[in-house]
This record gives structure tokens, sequence and C-alpha cells, in this order.
């Protein structure tokens, strides 16, 4: 068996970043930036009032001033002229600042009556003029490799970019396995039960970047295997579901074998999880996950996401941990790496006294995987914990 960062450090050399495509802002949300995005113009292209008010020269607005308006300048409508000695235009949050002005008096500040203001005796300071340029110039840039927020969309399209260069989709092909499983919906047999995990993964790669192709259940022979990574060879990740171990009915590897697996690893110093295997058929890396319920789903956020994130562009590394503080004592670990089910609230972290990998009613009421260590020991109440947030 090998540790867990072996296990990661071999799955990331079975892939590679993707190609790139052009899409609409649109349809950017969440995808992976693949190139950086220029700006091509001023923001703000004038300087422009931060407020609604009166622009004037600011060396005249001495306390109860009075001025001549002579104009006004509002969003998309400038005022068209010089404002001169002792003058003022009308002006909106967003408008142009008028020629001769460079500061704004906010309007609690100001005495209208008819054609002339009145300055008020205690100014605010003010200017209240967002300089042209203030926001991004030509040449500015939002970087990549990133995830694209929608802070991140707001500011491509304020520089005018239509369109942006992303790293495609990884297509994941999910394939479960087993003559025990049928689809929701069906009606189980006495000796089958529900399929589950395909559903859980499905969701995580795509909450991740991926797109994926559930495939029919794979029964427990090597004919319909054989189908079934038919169909997903042309994915650029397969992962299957269950029939790693080493069991009669587990077929998975013996079918990935015979088309030709190159296999990377199998078992891994970890729990749950340790039935994990991974490899190259053909031109596809597959990764091979456990069948229970839990175990799948955690080998989903350990190896599964880092491997999406590798083919995203969005580089080689484990996933992040945080760290919180343990609210009940936990005893010693064992050998094997433990991914814990856990529930992390206000920098304290709770590990459910059920940790059985059949449970999937636990792991929906975690929002973390504490992380213990090889033979790590007894921990007492209060002390630190690293955690995968879920």
């Amino acid at each position: 068996m090998i540790t867990v960062t072996e296990a990661l450090d071999a799955i990331f050399d079975l892939l590679a970043p993707l190609g790139t495509e052009d899409v609409a802002l649109t349809e950017a949300a969440g995808r992976t930036l693949a190139g950086p995005v220029t700006a091509t113009r001023l923001q703000p292209p004038f300087a422009a009032s931060a407020m609604d008010g009166y622009a004037l020269k600011g060396v005249e607005a001495d306390p109860e001033a009075m001025f001549r308006v002579i104009g006004e300048s509002a969003a998309g409508h400038g005022f068209q002229g010089r404002v001169g000695p002792g003058e003022c235009v009308r002006i909106f949050t967003g408008a142009p600042m008028p020629e001769g002005t460079d500061r704004v008096i906010i309007q609690e500040d100001v005495d209208r009556k008819g054609k002339l203001i009145t300055l008020a005796r205690k100014l605010d300071k003010g200017p209240h003029v967002r300089p042209a340029g203030a926001d991004f110039a030509p040449g500015d840039t939002i970087p990549a490799p990133r995830v694209l927020t929608p802070a991140d969309l707001a500011l491509a399209a304020a520089m005018n970019a239509p369109k942006l260069t992303v790293t495609r989709k990884p297509v994941v092909a999910l394939l479960a396995t087993g003559d025990e499983l049928v689809m929701p919906g069906e009606i189980p047999g006495p000796d089958q039960i529900i399929a589950s995990n395909g559903f859980g993964l499905k969701a995580l790669v795509e909450a991740h970047g991926g797109h994926a192709r559930l495939l029919p259940i794979a029964r427990d022979n090597l004919d319909s295997l054989r189908t079934a990574f038919e169909l997903a060879a042309d994915a650029d990740l397969i992962v299957t579901i269950g029939g790693a171990s080493v069991g009669d009915h587990d077929l998975v590897g013996h079918a990935a074998a015979e088309l030709g697996m190159e296999q990377s690893f199998y078992k891994v110093l970890m729990r749950p999880g340790k039935p994990l295997m991974a490899g190259r058929l053909g031109n596809t890396a597959m990764i091979g996950l456990p069948g229970n319920p839990v175990s799948s789903m955690v080998c989903g956020h350990v190896f599964l996401v880092p491997a999406l994130r590798k083919m995203l562009g969005l580089g080689a590394a484990p996933a992040p941990r945080l760290t919180a503080r343990l609210t009940a004592p936990v005893r010693a670990n064992g050998p094997r790496e433990h991914y814990m089910r856990a529930r992390v609230e206000s920098g304290e972290i709770t590990i459910f006294d059920q940790q059985d990998s059949a449970l999937l009613s636990v792991l929906s009421q975690a929002n973390a995987l504490a992380v213990r260590p090889p033979s790590d020991p007894e921990r007492p109440a209060g002390e630190v914990l690293d955690y995968l947030p879920i």
C-alpha cells in the first residue's frame, strides 16, 4: 500500500491540463479562465461624479458662496460646455464632470433658489470625484488561471471582453458496477440496493468544473464491463465505482487489465477508501473508487477534486485543509490516515461517533472530514486538528 500523498502524486502524473475554448460571458460563470482578460479602455472613461450634487471649481467652494446653475450633467448625458468662475452644473452620480470643474458639493450642503445655489456654512470635504481610469486602464488584466466568479465576469464585461478563453470542461465517465445495484426509482430485489454513489460523484464533479457522464450500471461479468469501458473510451477521465477489491465478483481490475490498463497503484493507506486504484487505459486516465458509499465520496474529495483541478490547469495540489479545535477528546488513530466525518461550527470541530463507511446519513450531516494522520495519538478536547471542508 502507498500513502495518500503518493497516490495523489501518481494520479497527477496520469493527467495533463486540457485544451481551451472561447465562450460568451453569459456561459463563463464557474469556468476556469485559461488566458488573461485584457482591458481595452479606461474605466471610468472620464472623471465622474461619485454623488448627486453640484459640480464646480474646488478653489471657489467657500462656505456660503453663491453660484449660478448653468446646466445639468447626468449619466449618459454630459454637460457640453465649460464652467466658468461663479458657475456650477447640477450633476448626478456617474455623470461626467464638466470641463472646468473638479469638485462636487453634495446636494445636502446646498440651498437652491431658481438658478442660484448657496453653499452651506459647513461643507463636506469632498471632492466626490472618481478620476478617469481609477478602476482600470488599457492593458490591465484579469490574470489566469482562475475560476471565474460573478465579480470576475462583471469586471470582464466592463473591460469590453464579450468572450473569454476558458479551459475545456473535463469529461468524467462515472461507471458504477455490481449485480446488487438498481437505479433510483426502480424496485430492488431482495438482495439489491439503490445505486447512490454515482449521483453524489456527479454532483461533486460538476461543482468543481467538470462534466459528468453517468453510464449504465455494469454487471459483475467481464462482457458487461468491457462494454461499459467502450462507452467511456472518449472521456478525459474514467471513474469506476466498486468492483476494485479482491473478491470473486470484483472484476473491474481484471476487465481493465484485459483492455490494456497500465496500473499505477492499488490500495492506499487511508480509511475509508483503502481499495483505491488508478492507471491509464489507452489515452485515458482511470481511477477506481471503492463501492462503499462514504468511501467513494471521501475519495472523491481527496483524489477526484484535485484531479479535476489539474486537468483545468489550476495546478497539482492536495485539497486545501483548515484547522479547528476539538469539542471532545478522540482516541488514538490506527496505522492508516483516517478521514472522519465531522461538523465544524464557529471554529470548533465535532467528530461524529458513527464512522461506518456505509452510513450516508452521517455524511449528509457533515461539513468536514477531520484528518487523523497515521498512528496519531489520543487528542484532548481543545486541541487543534486539520480538516477538509466538504
